[in-house]
């Protein structure tokens, strides 16, 4: 990250308007001592890694314990929380006077540990730090100033992208790093071990997932058994879509637990969302038209979408023109469908990437005029619009270069990566997306 911003503030130098220049991010500002409060993180060793290189460098870092799990992976210097959720706002104001917090770091701005945090802290003036995944994965994870998502310091104005895209430089994927399932597997179940200690020694703690891990990993298994059955009828499908002419929709689903569904959208849950995708499609697609509802790969399986899908698609007398996929090879769906459908997915940022019409059914920080298409989800299957490439190219950039990191929260070398280039992120006085503003 320090390596683009040195490059930025030398091309920035030479072309950018006097404002872009007066605001261009200079590491060499940052203040030289904070205090600051972890919250609750990803279930692996990332915040304990990241609070080892705080200290490192002088900083003061305390952490604050919700469970079992968090003991199991802080780093040390703990404050213990067990407080109700009506006593936590008095907690954290007892909390940031006692430790004279200045930073608080969390994972999730939606967790509801951290809502009352985060609303405290803006008002006394501290600096909120929220990490959560990347907006472009797999090799990006996201830090912002104040929140994410919905809540996202990024202005949604196409315009501003079309300006500072100017002066950005260009991002590829990123630095690559080994990723194991296995790996994250095993750390979120060591986290959650923990949880049946929770009663005896956090009594108060409520969970923010709406099922007990024993319950999902009970439907992971089960999951993984429909996987290997399905696995070549799947690969058969995307084959169909890849060799047809007639126009295929993908409506990805994603989790009825992600902060994306439960607080950023419309819906309760992705039944609502299949149900209203699939009544639009029955009654206003072309007649050719097909629809593929594809089931997110890191699902717990306890809702079979499938035969919610093919239920509904009975119901309106589509079941001939709609499929399922249980998995699939995600690029070549994406180089081959007519159009996305989605609520917010990060998915809809590949779909964009691969150039295919995208309609969003709530408000995520890529719906921006000129990238989804505006209107209704009713006439956007007979008329698919193309997202404008150069406006995402800036846009893509943008993102990347103010609110992303380039590492991953679970495996080694995904931690090493990332680690080293959140300190000048975390030091800095001001967000990177101020920087432009």
């Amino acid at each position: 990250m320090a390596g683009f911003d040195t490059a930025l503030e030398q091309f920035v130098g030479q072309n950018a308007p006097e404002k872009l220049k007066a605001r261009a991010p200079n590491p060499s500002l940052t203040p030289v001592s904070h205090s600051f409060l972890f919250l609750q993180g990803v279930s692996s060793p990332f915040f304990a890694r990241l609070t080892k290189s705080l200290r490192e460098i002088g900083q003061q870092v305390q952490c604050v314990n919700f469970n079992v799990g968090d003991v199991l992976y802080s780093p040390g210097a703990r404050t213990f929380c067990s407080a109700h959720a009506g006593e936590l706002e008095a907690f954290y104001s007892r909390t940031f006077h006692q430790l004279d917090v200045t930073d608080l770091v969390l994972f999730g701005d939606c967790r509801p540990v951290h809502l009352p945090a985060i609303a405290l802290a803006r008002r006394l003036g501290i600096r909120v730090h929220v990490f959560e995944e990347g907006y472009f994965r797999p090799y990006w994870i996201t830090l912002e100033r104040d929140g994410v998502n919905n809540n996202s310091q990024l202005p949604n104005d196409p315009d501003w992208y079309r300006e500072v895209g100017k002066f950005i430089p260009r991002y590829d994927n990123g630095t690559a790093f080994k990723q194991s399932f296995l790996t994250r597997a095993t750390h979120d179940v060591l986290y959650h071990c923990g949880g049946a200690l929770n009663k005896l020694c956090f009594p108060n703690y409520r969970t923010h997932a709406p099922f007990t891990a024993a319950t999902e990993y009970v439907g992971y298994i089960r999951r993984g058994a429909r996987l290997l059955l399905s696995g070549a009828r799947d690969d058969a499908l995307v084959a169909q879509v890849a060799r047809e002419r007639n126009p295929t929709f993908l409506l990805p689903l994603q989790l009825d637990s992600d902060a994306q569904i439960k607080d950023h959208s419309p819906f309760n849950n992705m039944s609502e969302v299949i149900d209203h995708v699939l009544a639009s499609f029955a009654a206003h697609a072309p007649g050719d038209a097909r629809l593929v509802v594809k089931d997110h790969p890191l699902t717990p399986g306890l809702v079979n979408y499938q035969r919610i899908t093919k239920t509904l698609a009975r119901h309106y007398d589509v079941v001939d023109r709609v499929d399922f996929l249980d998995s699939g090879h995600m690029p070549t769906l994406l180089s081959h469908i007519a159009g996305m459908i989605t609520v917010n997915s990060t998915a809809g940022a590949s779909a964009l990437l691969h150039k295919r019409p995208t309609f969003a059914l709530a408000n995520p920080i890529y719906a921006l005029h000129g990238l989804t298409q505006p209107g209704s989800l009713d006439d956007f299957w007979a008329h698919p619009i193309e997202p404008d490439m150069a406006l995402f190219h800036h846009f893509r950039n943008t993102v990347i270069h103010t609110t992303q990191i380039n590492g991953g929260f679970y495996s080694r070398s995904g931690i090493d990566l990332a680690v080293n280039q959140c300190l000048d992120v975390l030091m800095a006085k001001t967000s990177r997306i101020e920087s432009f503003l």
